[in-house]
């Protein structure tokens, strides 16, 4: 399995808000995630807001939007965990979306400089997403592993202004 090697990441995350953005396909693969997201960030001692959204096309405009501040339109979040599914089909769709997911969740990481969790799966079959979903007997939980890197990021930022 891919996740091998995974660090064991732990963060502060008191006084974070973070916002849980998930797509809306695959409800099997997502629930799950989402479920984990959310209870990475309240163990580690933030505050979650789950905000759904249609799929992962949407996940950068929603990040974008969760992650600026108040006075500017946004949501005023700390960061934002993205949440999807996109599993190859038979056309370039695949390659299009993907792609477009993640550079729009660089790009709102980066324009916001804030810390974006990037839990997208991209995968060439609903089993390998159901892998990674944290479902019960699942080898990988990509939901607690993208909340747990935003939280890292967001220490790290702590740290690093001082």
């Amino acid at each position: 399995m891919s996740g091998a090697g995974a660090p064991d990441l732990t963060s502060d995350a008191s006084g974070l808000r973070v916002a849980v953005i998930a797509g809306s396909w695959h409800e099997e693969i997502m629930e799950p995630m989402i479920r984990d997201a959310e209870a990475t960030i309240t163990e580690f001692g933030g505050e979650a807001r789950v905000v759904r959204v249609a799929g992962a096309f949407e996940l950068p405009l929603a990040a974008q939007t969760a992650l600026a501040a108040r006075d500017a339109g946004g949501g005023g979040f700390d960061a934002a965990v993205c949440l999807g599914v996109i599993i190859r089909g038979g056309t370039p769709h695949f390659d299009y979306v993907c792609n477009a997911v993640t550079d729009g969740l660089t790009r709102a990481q980066l324009d916001a400089g804030k810390p974006v969790g990037f839990g997208v799966l991209t995968t060439d079959t609903e089993q390998q997403a159901l892998d990674r979903s944290g479902r019960p007997g699942a080898p990988e939980a990509k939901g607690r592993e993208a909340a747990e890197a935003a939280l890292h990021l967001a220490s790290a930022q702590r740290a690093l202004r001082g």
